[in-house]
């Protein structure tokens, strides 16, 4: 070409391969790839996702001037079954990004043993900066507009960062009016009242907790004299703090993007919440201290929990974790190089993949009830979300045993073995 630009092709290869998150995960499938018998032709097509659709997204703001938003859909695999996998509303979110979330989905329903691919979507937007139409207006365009990869059987969307039952409830609400019949199965996380499952909200968090105390008996600490550290305060978090107080851990400090706060005695959790309720900044809560949001992840702790973003564990503060279990509760939140250093420390990592499944877990009985059109009670999805965590742990902890591995390459193994073994199967066509 003499315009001095690459093809197409090329130019989509060089946004993924400029992308930290999916170098990242790239090179967590490549570690896997050495421990495992992996056929190198399967490992090349699990490097790139199936499909990735970025779209425009141009709304009408409350001011009448239009503004135009990028929308990404990534769908990883769908040689399991439909793409399933959130939906984030973020300033941060690009299309390497997203790739990276969709082949860490696929990770996570293979240790689960879910029937679904992984999938990720995302728009590029501060929520903070749009009014609660605008966001309606964003939400129901994007969904317009990746109509032509989303469905029941074919991908099937849920709240992420940014976004709640709420958002669920405008998407199935568009795509169903396009099929001209209510379809709740296109999308979970969704309100109760639109075919939602009890306890879905909740799901991640839940996970999260059953899986600590599960490492706790690993490493023979006693719940009652532990305590607690949590990054993010939002959907996942809040629930992870309330969790592990109600079994008698001692939450001593919580942070969320606008700062930090610690309390050694404890945070009084009903107090903070009534706090947030008001509209109040959490960094701003009277019932305890403000500390640097760069020392919360290296406060003294008995089980730390990164509940944010990815990519916030690094070399830079690997070493100077103080914690007996790494919880990690958000998406990528540990890189590579980080991995390497606490390689060498006593920290008790339950990686991403199966720490946080559990969002993904009720997700999947949601479909099912909403395609059945028979609903579970809450104590129902509760004791079976609790099975099939602790059936997962134990699987990967035993493997990781078995083959003297870290608990992160033994819990990706068991993930990429099961879609690896799938598209073996199922072949290549033609």
């Amino acid at each position: 070409m003499d315009n001095g630009q690459l093809p197409a092709t090329h130019r989509s290869q060089q946004v993924f391969e400029d992308s930290p998150v999916f170098e990242m995960a790239c090179r967590q499938l490549d570690a896997v790839g050495e421990v495992i018998d992996l056929d190198q032709g399967v490992l090349e097509r699990l490097m790139k996702p199936k499909r990735s659709l970025v779209v425009s997204v141009p709304i009408r703001m409350d001011s009448g001037e239009t503004r135009n938003f990028w929308g990404y859909r990534v769908q990883h695999s769908l040689t399991s079954g439909p793409a399933k996998g959130g939906l984030r509303y973020h300033p941060s979110v690009d299309l390497g990004e997203v790739a990276a979330l969709a082949m860490w989905m696929s990770w996570k329903c293979g240790i689960m043993n879910l029937p679904f691919g992984g999938g990720k979507g995302g728009i590029t937007v501060d929520c903070a900066q749009i009014s609660l139409g605008e966001k309606e207006r964003l939400t129901r365009r994007f969904t317009e507009e990746v109509l032509c990869i989303i469905g029941p059987r074919q991908d099937v969307m849920a709240p992420d960062l940014g976004t709640d039952e709420q958002t669920m409830a405008w998407i199935m609400d568009t795509y169903s009016m396009s099929v001209d019949y209510a379809c709740p199965e296109i999308v979970t996380g969704k309100p109760v009242e639109l075919g939602g499952c009890v306890g879905r909200r909740e799901a991640t968090g839940r996970g999260v907790v059953y899986c600590v105390m599960k490492a706790l008996q690993e490493i023979k600490a006693n719940a009652s004299d532990a305590t607690a550290v949590v990054q993010g305060f939002g959907n996942v978090g809040s629930v992870v703090c309330q969790e592990l107080s109600t079994r008698g851990i001692k939450i001593v400090a919580v942070g969320d993007r606008y700062g930090a706060i610690a309390n050694p005695r404890g945070i009084d959790l009903a107090a903070l919440n009534k706090h947030m309720q008001a509209r109040n900044l959490l960094k701003d809560f009277p019932g305890a201290e403000q500390i640097p949001s760069e020392e919360l992840l290296t406060t003294p702790c008995t089980i730390l929990v990164p509940a944010a973003l990815e990519r916030v564990i690094t070399s830079a503060n690997a070493g100077k974790l103080r914690c007996r279990v790494l919880a990690e509760a958000a998406n990528g939140p540990t890189t590579p190089d980080a991995d390497v250093i606490l390689k060498g420390s006593d920290i008790f990592i339950i990686p991403d993949v199966l720490c946080n499944a559990g969002g993904v877990t009720v997700s999947y009985f949601e479909w099912v009830q909403d395609i059945q059109q028979y609903l579970w009670t809450e104590q129902q999805v509760n004791q079976k979300l609790e099975e099939l965590m602790l059936r997962a742990f134990n699987q990967v902890r035993g493997f990781a045993q078995q083959r003297n591995l870290a608990m992160r390459t033994a819990a990706l193994s068991i993930g990429v073995q099961k879609t690896a073994k799938e598209k073996m199967r199922r072949g290549l066509y033609p």
